[in-house]
Formats: structure tokens, sequence, C-alpha cells
């Protein structure tokens, strides 16, 4: 038996069978800075699957509901009015449950609130098809699009917070897997349905999958332990050691808790936002009708549409980078919002015959969207001010966007035709450049900016 005194002089224990599996497990029982290093790193890209493999999931439970809607108001017996409502009632949720989402990131943190709104996601879209009637279906869809509400609005939060490095290359690939998941679920949905038997339910069944999916990436993620957040994301702010909630304290010259309200640079976003979330909404809800009622053909009106939603797929990963390194939006906000007016005058002038042109120029200006999300994580110095400044332009810009699709379809059915809603989605268009303008100047919230 060895003496007391060997242990003691012994250079090198044993790795413990805890560690024994470990690249450093030889060199005791704490990991090297190399292997801590490959540990962060490793998580950090776990986070970012995670948050790209959510924003594939933020618009399939709307977008995927268009195309079977006729036979979803048929199967549950749903009146015209409901249905008409449908189209504006995920612009409401995400202005009321995406409005909370700051204070549950500030009492739980960022990551553990988009994960269980992931799981809202994924429970709304599974339990959606069993509904036996309207109002179990409407409840179900709620459910779902709470979770989407504050995914949405806290999805900047962690960008700044995780990958100050890396906003706009972040903000672009979760941009393009939500526009991917838009178009994508357009597109397919019916011909999915059609092969799993005809049915409307698996046909929405089917989109729960892919939520799951992102749902287990997040249980990992959290298993495993979410990495610190980046430390020049977070000066002047005091994070939890985990990386959850974040606050920002009260300095000279920090909004602190002053209302957003009072910020021409927030009010200049939320306006923005809720223009481009109208514009997105009507071309959602009344393009196919518009092409269909200048004679183009159902099935060509149902591509168009999904042209105008796929153009957002490569441009969201290119335009927020692009809008990253420039000082001032501006000018990539009057481009944009110049394509949209191009579009809705070739609808007024000749809509069938250049429909293709119009629904390329349509699908460009949506663009606006993920240039948005990339200029509130510019307007605001850390992911405190980030997810204020998210829920206050999020919130109120989709609740600007509410009343939109019903104002377009009281006035065609008004006035017969489509030119005035035309006049009036062109004059929108040009406020929405002014407003863009003015909240792309550089400067963050936290300066009175």
């Amino acid at each position: 038996m060895p003496a007391v005194g060997d242990a003691r002089t012994s250079t090198r224990p044993l790795p413990s069978p805890r560690t024994a599996d470990r690249p450093d497990a030889g060199r005791g029982d704490r990991p090297t800075g190399a292997s801590r290093r490959r540990l962060r790193r490793g998580a950090r890209w776990l986070l970012a699957l995670a948050l790209v493999l959510t924003a594939l999931n933020l618009r399939p439970a709307i977008s995927g509901l268009g195309p079977l809607l006729e036979e979803v108001r048929t199967g549950l017996g749903m009146g015209g009015t409901v249905a008409g409502l449908l189209t504006s009632v995920p612009a409401l949720c995400f202005a009321l449950f995406g409005g909370v989402a700051p204070r549950l990131a500030r009492r739980l943190g960022p990551v553990t609130v988009v994960a269980a709104g992931t799981a809202a996601i994924t429970l709304g879209l599974a339990l959606r098809p069993l509904a036996p009637n309207t109002a179990v279906f409407l409840g179900c869809t709620a459910l779902a699009l709470a979770g989407i509400a504050v995914a949405n609005v806290l999805l900047p939060m962690v960008v700044k917070g995780w990958f100050p490095d890396r906003q706009g290359t972040m903000t672009g690939l979760y941009s393009m897997a939500l526009a991917l998941g838009t178009a994508g679920a357009a597109a397919v949905t019916v011909p999915l349905a059609q092969r799993l038997g005809g049915d409307w339910r698996p046909g929405l069944l089917v989109w729960a999958l892919p939520a799951a999916i992102a749902l287990a990436c997040w249980a990992v993620t959290l298993r495993r332990g979410v990495p610190r957040p980046s430390p020049e994301a977070l000066a002047g702010s005091s994070p939890d050691p985990a990386g959850a909630p974040v606050r920002t304290p009260d300095e000279p010259g920090s909004t602190g808790s002053r209302p957003l309200r009072r910020s021409p640079t927030a009010l200049a976003l939320m306006l923005f936002f809720g223009l481009q979330s109208t514009a997105a909404y009507v071309t959602m809800g009344w393009m196919p009708q518009i092409f269909r009622d200048a004679g183009v053909p159902a099935v060509t009106s149902g591509l168009l549409l999904a042209v105008i939603m796929g153009m957002g797929v490569p441009l969201a990963f290119v335009l927020p980078r692009l809008a990253v390194r420039l000082p001032h939006q501006g000018p990539l906000v009057t481009l944009l919002g110049l394509c949209g007016l191009a579009g809705y005058i070739g609808l007024w002038l000749a809509p069938a015959q250049g429909a293709w042109a119009w629904a390329v120029l349509l699908g460009i200006s949506g663009c606006a969207f993920p240039v948005a999300l990339a200029m509130i994580g510019l307007r605001a110095r850390t992911p405190a001010g980030v997810g204020r400044l998210s829920g206050f332009a999020q919130s109120g810009g989709y609740l600007l966007a509410v009343p939109g699709p019903l104002i377009i379809g009281a006035l065609q059915e008004t006035t017969g035709g489509w030119d005035v809603p035309l006049l009036l989605l062109t004059a929108l268009m040009v406020l929405q450049i002014a407003v863009g303008v003015r909240a792309g100047r550089p400067g963050v919230v936290e300066d009175g900016a």
C-alpha cells in the first residue's frame, strides 16, 4: 500500500470516470483554455442552429393555412366573417403577445422565452388539425401565434447579445429561413394534403414536424448550457451568468425606463414596421385575387404569390448584411420602396400583361422586413435595449397592420375594382419610404436618438 506522502506528491491525478472521456482528462478535472473555447464555440453554433430553425417555423402557421382555407371552412362549418378575420388575426396576436415578450425576457431570459415560444408553436400546430370545431381551431391557432409573437420580438435580442460581431449575417440567416418557411408552406401545403389522402387535416399537421425539430434543438441547447452573452454587446449592462435576464442600468444618456414613444427614432421604426407589415399581409391575403380578377389563371396566381414570397429567400440573407455596413439605411429603404411603387403602378396599368415583373418587384419590396429587423438591432446599444425597442416597434407595428387587409377588401367591394385599393397602397408605400429614411439615421435610442 503506498504511503500517504506518495499520494500527496503525485503530480498527475488519475482522471475520474466523469472526466475520462474528455479531451483534457489527463490534465486534471479543469478543462484547458482551448477546451473551454471549443465548448463555447460549440454552444454558440448550437444556439445559432436553434435560432435559424425557429425562424423557419415563424410563418407556416399563417401561409400554410391560406391555400386550404376553403377546405377548413367546409370541414368546420366556419362562417365567412370568421374566415375573413383570419387575415388580420396574426397581426393582432403579434401585437398583443409580442408586447409582453421583453418583460418575460427580463425575468426568465430571452433564450428561455424563445424556447418556450417554440414549444407553443409546436403544440398549437399539432393540436389545430385535431380541432372538432371553429372555436378550438381558433384557440390552437392563437396558441401557435403567441409563440410566434414572442420569437418575433426576441430573436433580434438574441442576435444582439450572442452574435454582436455577426449581426448582419445572423439576421440574414434567420430572415432567409423565415422567408423560406413562408414560401415553402404556401407552395407545398396543398400537394402534401393531396398526397396524404386529400384531407386538410394531415396537410396542416405536417407543419408541426419542423417545429418539433426546432424545439428539440432548443432542448439540447438548454441542457448543454447557454453560453454567456458577448461582453462587447453587454458593455454597460448586467447579464445573468448564464446569459439570461439582461437589464440596462439607468445611466446618464440611457433611456432607462423612459417610454420609447418619446423617441423619434423608435416611433419611426414602429411606423416603418407597421407599414411594411400592412403591405405584406395585403399581399398574402389579396394579391392572388388581384391577379385572378385581371384574368390570370388561378394556378398561375398562386405561383405569382410564391414568387413574391420566394424573393425574400436569397435577398433576406444579403440585405441585412448590407444594412449593418451602411452608416445610414435610408438609401436602402428608398430603393426597396421604389420597387414597391413600380409594382403597384404596374398592377394598375397592366396587371396581367406584366404580372411576373410586378411579382418580382413586389417581392423585392417585401424585403423591407429583414431590413427593419436589422435596423432594430442597430438602433439600440445593448440586448436589453434591443429587446425593448423590438417589443415596441413590432407590437405597435403589427397593431397598425391589423386593419390593412380589411380596409383593402372593403374598398374593393365598395368600388367594384382594384384601382382605389392600389392607390391607397401606393400612398402607404410613399409614407413607408419617408418614415424608413428617418428610422435609418445613425444613432441609438439610449442616447435619445
